[in-house]
């Protein structure tokens, strides 16, 4: 997966081609975020009514769809939210629970884990990554913007007032025996995610934001009565799993256009509340299509085009679509079915509003 911790990644600067993102199929899941009718204990067991109440997600699937085979093993999120958190909860099989790092701030997918991506306003900038391994040790941070767009990530940055517990079905680090799994309970306070939440404030009723979920899964073996990496011929681990709520197409978890809708509902879990698709997302979609382009004719001539002329195809519906370009910014606009104007920016910043920023 494309990483940035705290060493420079070997693929930080390798892009996929624009033909190669724009053939992957576009579904992000949708999921509806009930209120929690009681006072939730953060201890990873889920045992609350609301907890029982609220449904499960979808299998998580691999991270790059239908192009690799499913999971090995079931991996489902649920949430809920009240006034002063957003709680998030996961179920993970493991026939084998292990985890080694214990540090707050470890590069936690060094472990088998389960990571959170929340971007609360969907611009694709100033989002939010937890990870949490089966020992309850945290990683979390903020990215400025996604690595492909020069990142960085604020590795200082804490979730004050962060709740995580987890509950292991079976015995942590014992290999020979066979392990249920582990769920892991995670409660986010608003007072932090509202730092790049629109209007600085919670959700209210019926607004979306992107989120989605991952795990890690690393392949291993055991030796001398401990679980090690399994490696390839030079001796280097081999690639991890990586299984996620909404497919991001690519192995790549920072690319927040793909991630999937939450919505947040004042109603108890199990009453009906019907999803309300984003009316602007295809637009987006749109110049998101054009900006990938622009990066692979950046990459071939060393600058972006200045027109449309060379990004365009009989696959793109252009008509409304303006460009404003110099060889090294550019803004794309288009309106949207909202009746507003969706702007997207050559540093891949995306947003809705009544009029371009220059």
């Amino acid at each position: 997966m494309i990483r940035m911790p705290f060493f420079a990644s070997c693929c930080l600067l390798v892009f996929q081609s624009a033909a190669d993102l724009e053939r992957l199929p576009f579904a992000p899941r949708q999921a509806i975020c009930y209120r929690a009718a009681e006072s939730l204990v953060i201890d990873g067991r889920l045992d609350e009514p609301s907890w029982r109440a609220a449904a499960w997600s979808q299998p998580f699937v691999d991270i790059e769809g239908a192009l690799r085979s499913p999971p090995s093993f079931r991996t489902r999120m649920k949430m809920l939210w009240d006034d002063e958190y957003l709680y998030v909860a996961a179920d993970l099989e493991e026939p084998d629970v292990s985890a080694t790092l214990t540090q707050r701030d470890s590069v936690i997918y060094n472990d088998n884990d389960f990571e959170v991506f929340i971007d609360p306003d969907g611009d694709t900038h100033e989002y939010y990554e937890l990870e949490v391994n089966a020992l309850n040790t945290v990683w979390d941070l903020m990215l400025a913007k996604p690595y492909r767009d020069g990142g960085p990530a604020i590795h200082a940055w804490d979730i004050a007032g962060l709740k995580t517990a987890v509950d292991v079905r079976g015995t942590l680090n014992h290999p020979g025996d066979k392990d249920a799994g582990w769920s892991v309970e995670i409660a986010l306070p608003w007072r932090v995610l509202r730092e790049a939440a629109p209007g600085r404030r919670a959700p209210r009723d019926g607004e979306r934001w992107r989120l989605n979920f991952s795990r890690v899964q690393w392949q291993r073996d055991v030796r001398d009565g401990r679980y090690v990496k399994r490696v390839d011929a030079r001796g280097e681990p081999l690639a991890e799993n990586n299984w996620v709520w909404t497919a991001q197409g690519a192995v790549d978890m920072h690319m927040p256009e793909r991630w999937g809708y939450v919505q947040f509902s004042k109603a108890a879990p199990g009453a009906p509340s019907p999803f309300v698709d984003d009316p602007d997302e295809p637009v987006r979609w749109l110049l998101r299509r054009i900006y990938y382009r622009q990066a692979d004719y950046r990459k071939a001539n060393g600058h972006y085009a200045r027109t449309l002329a060379p990004l365009t195809g009989q696959d793109l519906d252009l008509r409304g679509v303006e460009l404003h370009a110099t060889d090294d910014l550019y803004v794309l606009t288009a309106p949207a079915p909202s009746g507003a104007v969706v702007t997207l920016r050559q540093d891949g910043r995306v947003w809705t509003g009544s009029k371009v920023a220059r």
